[in-house]
C-alpha cells in the first residue's frame, strides 16, 4: 500500500473520464513538492500496470490538465524531500481548492 494514496481514497477516485465534461470537477487528493511549489490536484485515477496513474489539474512551470503516475510521484526526492499529500483535505470543487492554495483561476 501506498503512503501517498491511501485505500480510502483510491476506493472513492472516480475512473479517468468520469468527470470529463465537467468545469468543476471535485479534487480527491492533492500532492505538493514543497523544493518546487509544483502542486497536482487529482481529479480521477485508474490501476495501470500495478501503478495508479491520475489525471488532473498540475501546477508547475505551467497550468495544464494533464496525466501522472503514483509511481512517479513517489520516485521524487531530492535529499529526503518527497512529494506529500495534504491529509486534511476533502473532496471539494477545483475551483475552492486553487482558492485555499492562493492560485489564481485561468
Amino acid at each position: 500500500m501506498s503512503e501517498l494514496l491511501p485505500k480510502e481514497i483510491e476506493s472513492v477516485l472516480p475512473r479517468i473520464s468520469d468527470q470529463e465534461g465537467n468545469k468543476n470537477p471535485t479534487v480527491y487528493a492533492v500532492f505538493q513538492f514543497p523544493l518546487s511549489g509544483w502542486i497536482w490536484f487529482v481529479t480521477e485515477g485508474d490501476a495501470y500496470e500495478g501503478d495508479i496513474c491520475f489525471f488532473g489539474y498540475v501546477v508547475g512551470l505551467a497550468r495544464e490538465w494533464g496525466y501522472f503516475c503514483l509511481s512517479e510521484l513517489e520516485s521524487i526526492d531530492i535529499n529526503g524531500i518527497k512529494v506529500g499529500r495534504a491529509e486534511d483535505h476533502l473532496p471539494r470543487p477545483l475551483s475552492t481548492c486553487l482558492r485555499h492554495y492562493g492560485i489564481a483561476e485561468n
